[in-house]
């Protein structure tokens, strides 16, 4: 459904954001841009947005080359760490906004506005501010804000990097339900490894514009093509050795391990 051939984002001469990243993620798909602070992953997530344009390369949606299309004629909505609730409307208004914009039908924005509220369980807070609202519920309006809509390609830029620990865990499990319920193609973005591993369907790990590794969490965990993936994915320890025979290698100390492995060294 969302397809990324060679994009490049150059700021300046010297900065190269994002190099050459060639990336599917398919429809219906929970897929996660996982990395450290400043490799890449928010601006590639902007530029499938319409936030950012390209230096090179394309971006195509269900085969629709986004081009220089402005990010309110795309199939897309976005989920931003800040929700960005407007502090004098309630619930219901916020939910509403987007459709009201739209000049969608006063009776038929009141049947989405309510299917969109019950979808994140908050029908009883409908007319609250956001003031009146805990961090979880105003991340539940701001979600039923982007889906009221009914984008193809629902894109979350941290969404869940202001709420504490406990409240961050009990979302991650709501957040995958939610998007099983609702079907639509999720793409997140996440420098939490736990976050990525607990939710995706698939993880593409990025490190200074580049994207390593593009896999199923437990492939990515077991199997790390990159020293860097295998490092920033789990608690590992690195030992130095000589590749001996298939299955085999020699420590820096002159002892022999057997590897347990179904594929050579």
């Amino acid at each position: 459904v969302v397809e990324l051939q060679g994009v490049v984002k150059r700021f300046g001469e010297e900065v190269i954001a994002v190099d050459n990243v060639n990336l599917t993620i398919t429809d219906g798909e929970f897929f996660s841009l996982l990395g450290p602070s400043g490799c890449g992953k928010t601006t590639t997530l902007r530029m499938v947005a319409g936030l950012e344009l390209p230096t090179a390369g394309s971006i195509r949606i269900h085969g629709e080359e986004m081009g220089l299309r402005p990010p309110n004629k795309r199939p897309v909505n976005t989920v931003f760490q800040s929700y960005a609730l407007f502090p004098h409307m309630t619930v219901a208004a916020n939910i509403g906004f987007g459709l009201e914009m739209r000049k969608v039908p006063k009776s038929e924005r009141r049947e989405q506005i309510d299917w969109a509220i019950d979808l994140v369980e908050m029908g009883n807070m409908a007319h609250r501010k956001p003031s009146q609202l805990s961090g979880g519920q105003q991340q539940r309006v701001a979600l039923a804000r982007a889906l009221v809509n009914r984008p193809e390609v629902l894109l979350l830029d941290e969404p869940l990097g202001a709420l504490d620990l406990k409240l961050r865990q009990q979302m991650q499990i709501e957040l995958k339900n939610l998007q099983r319920e609702v079907g639509i193609t999720f793409v997140y973005v996440t420098h939490d490894q736990e976050e990525a591993v607990t939710m995706s369907d698939r993880i593409g790990v990025m490190h200074d514009g580049q994207l390593l590794q593009v896999d199923s969490p437990e492939a990515i965990y077991e199997r790390p093509t990159t020293r860097f993936v295998a490092d920033f994915i789990g608690q590992t320890n690195f030992l130095e050795a000589t590749v001996a025979a298939a299955n085999e290698v020699v420590l820096a100390n002159g002892d022999r391990l057997r590897l347990a492995s179904d594929q050579p060294v």
